[in-house]
């Protein structure tokens, strides 16, 4: 379930870009690493222990903010829209990822179940 979510993420994402194209609003996502969060920590038994024992090996959350910050400041991507990020770099997401159509249908499908129209 976490994998679609972030999947979701991404296709949304990538529809918004195509939607907002030419009108001055950017929009992309990134992957911020694997953060050393709370996220986990109240999952009970065997989980929380994997994911006690996989955090040792994660990266703080102002490791994982650099990629955010890069991308809400930097000149670099100032103008850019529709990327996927990675350590502050355009990566190459999943081919499910990149597919427009699955990503105007998920546009289509929030659109109805929130009841906006745009």
């Amino acid at each position: 379930m976490y994998g679609r979510t972030k999947l979701m993420n991404i296709l949304f994402n990538r529809e918004l870009a195509r939607r907002s194209a030419g009108t001055g609003v950017t929009a992309n996502c990134l992957h911020p690493g694997f953060v050393a969060t709370r996220f986990g920590d109240q999952s009970g038994g065997l989980m929380q222990l994997i994911i006690g024992v996989g955090k040792r090996f994660a990266i703080t959350p102002e490791q994982g903010a650099e990629t955010i910050i890069h991308l809400a400041s930097s000149p670099e991507v100032e103008g850019k829209s529709g990327g996927y990020y990675h350590k502050s770099r355009v990566d190459t997401p999943s081919r499910a990822a990149q597919n427009d159509t699955s990503a105007r249908r998920l546009w289509e499908v929030s659109a109805k179940l929130t009841g906006l129209g745009f």
